[in-house]
């Protein structure tokens, strides 16, 4: 058991929160939840020992491992993927050497009387109790099991870790976590840059192995999966709830209905009350209910409604040429660098209007198809955009394309036609730009602000193909649920890839799985795919033994 004891945050006089408490149960599995800035993260780290609280404390048993796996990861590249994860049994290891070092050691002295000798021997015995009342495992069975679940060919095992992407590194750290077999993890936005059949892997895991979790994340689909309680960060204070993400929101309106109807009847109380003031100060014979009265209302602790968006914002993608029939020919298509084959021979063709996602584990393939088609890579077999096609595009390095000169109002303004242009403020606002910080410049700006301000630029441009590569890797609920939205009415063609189920779900009516070098045309919804991958997906691997 775990316990957050009235931890408080304060930045230059500002408090994030105070008097924070509560308890983590071995068999919690916790999503942390409020809206941007509420503070969060920093909770997280303050549970993982990263960062100090200003007042409180956490208190956890002497021998409890806490795993923490935040958003920036991996600072060394001097080992290979299997030699990193198994720096998870660093400590077991070194155990193990000591126990050798010391064996040795006695077996050479022969001074038995001295007192070095006997506390030698008590040494030997106390660290020989600890590592022989360790569960005896095959750590190196153990460790490819955890890479190969997270996605890791058996030949990616002894490539260096320089080799691979952020979100590989990602998961070679997740992997470290794993194998530990924490008393809680601490998990700050896992499922960015996994793909599906990995995050549905670190589901079960979660489930069936894990004991407690703490995790933030915007994948909806995700946390509704793994949690069975919810613990809100709103205005200072949390509130606690024994229910999932799903459960928790209708609970939270329920809250939040009995606050205004208690905000409300407070400050009719009020009203009543100063008019009565008003209406009998200097009033010799109400002198004392007058002065009774203003002191009462002096101390009276002022009702406070969470905060909650309530902006009904829908947009729309500006109306764009018609395309030909066939906007995405693809023919024969074959990808290579050096000897490495991405695909072979692949075919696909995308009629106007037509939805469809492309899905498979990370290096198969699927953004080098996005190259292909965007004419950026070279490649054998044909591949070609239809007649009057418009492409929209967004990449994962789209952040960086954005002009660091132009303020965020200005980045948006260039490309608002039409009566958009009076909504600026309002779609910014909902991509949590607000106030003044839309005069800030983009060179200012974080990664994620910068991913979201493309994604902005993006829904204002009159396009009729559009093709998004992981769009959500930065978005809260809210914005993910407006860009849903949009796309749904979207009445061009879409080519999406995306980890996130959730946003996924009724996207799409077709399917391109990216698979051992083959590119294989599903004639289903999304939705049918994910329920048979799933349980395709959790036969090949099996956790429980």
């Amino acid at each position: 058991m775990i316990s957050v004891d009235n931890i408080a945050v304060e930045f230059s006089g500002e408090t994030l929160f105070s008097d924070v408490s509560f308890v983590i149960n071995e068999s919690d599995k916790i999503a942390l939840m409020g809206k941007n800035g509420a503070g969060k993260s920093t909770m997280m780290k303050i549970i993982a020992g990263e960062q100090k609280a200003t007042r409180g404390n956490i208190r956890f048993p002497k021998d409890a491992v806490i795993a923490y796996l935040p958003q920036h990861l991996l600072t060394e590249d001097n080992c290979t993927v299997f030699e990193e994860a198994s720096k998870a049994f660093a400590q077991v290891f070194a155990m193990q050497k000591e126990m050798n070092d010391l064996n040795k050691a006695l077996e050479t002295r022969t001074d038995y009387e001295s007192d070095d000798y006997m506390k030698l021997i008590q040494k030997v015995s106390d660290l020989g109790e600890k590592y022989y009342a360790l569960e005896e495992i095959n750590y190196e069975a153990e460790v490819e099991k955890a890479l190969a679940g997270l996605g890791f060919k058996r030949e990616d095992f002894h490539r260096q870790t320089s080799e691979f992407s952020g979100g590989w590194r990602m998961r070679i750290e997740l992997t470290k976590i794993l194998l530990q077999k924490p008393d809680l993890i601490l998990l700050d936005e896992p499922t960015n840059h996994v793909d599906i059949e990995s995050v549905i892997w670190l589901e079960d895991f979660l489930l069936n192995k894990a004991k407690a979790v703490v995790v933030i994340s915007h994948d909806k689909t995700f946390i509704d999966n793994i949690t069975n309680r919810t613990i809100e960060v709103t205005m200072g204070r949390i509130y606690d709830y024994k229910a999932n993400y799903s459960h928790y929101l209708q609970l939270r309106e329920d809250r939040r209905s009995h606050q205004i109807k208690a905000y409300q009847e407070q400050q009719k109380f009020i009203a009543d009350n100063q008019a009565f003031i008003d209406r009998f100060k200097g009033t010799y014979s109400k002198t004392n209910q007058v002065t009774s009265r203003e002191r009462m209302l002096e101390k009276l602790q002022i009702i406070e409604i969470d905060e909650i968006d309530t902006a009904a914002l829908k947009l729309k993608f500006p109306a764009s040429v018609r395309s030909g029939d066939y906007p995405v020919t693809v023919t024969d298509l074959t990808k290579t660098y050096g000897d490495h084959v991405v695909f072979k021979n692949a075919n696909m063709s995308i009629s106007r209007g037509e939805k469809v996602s492309f899905v498979g584990r990370n290096g198969e393939g699927k953004s080098t198809m996005i190259k292909a088609i965007m004419g950026e890579i070279d490649f054998e077999g044909k591949c070609s955009l239809g007649h009057n096609v418009k492409v929209g595009y967004f990449a994962q390095n789209q952040a960086s394309l954005l002009d660091p000169e132009l303020t965020i109002f200005q980045t948006v303004d260039e490309v608002a036609k039409g009566d958009v242009r009076t909504q600026i403020k309002n779609i910014l606002g909902r991509f949590m730009f607000g106030g003044d910080d839309i005069e800030k410049k983009v060179s200012v700006l974080s990664g994620g602000e910068k991913t979201r301000l493309a994604m902005v630029k993006l829904l204002l441009e009159p396009v009729n193909l559009l093709i998004l590569d992981e769009p959500t890797n930065h978005l809260d609920l809210k914005s993910k649920d407006v860009l849903k939205e949009a796309l749904l009415d979207f009445d061009g063609t879409l080519i999406l890839v995306s980890h996130d189920r959730d946003f996924l779900q009724g996207l799409s009516q077709k399917v391109f799985e990216f698979k051992e070098k083959r590119v294989i045309e599903h004639f289903e919804t999304i939705d049918a795919f994910l329920i048979r991958n799933r349980i395709e997906n959790l036969k090949e691997i099996d956790l429980k033994n």
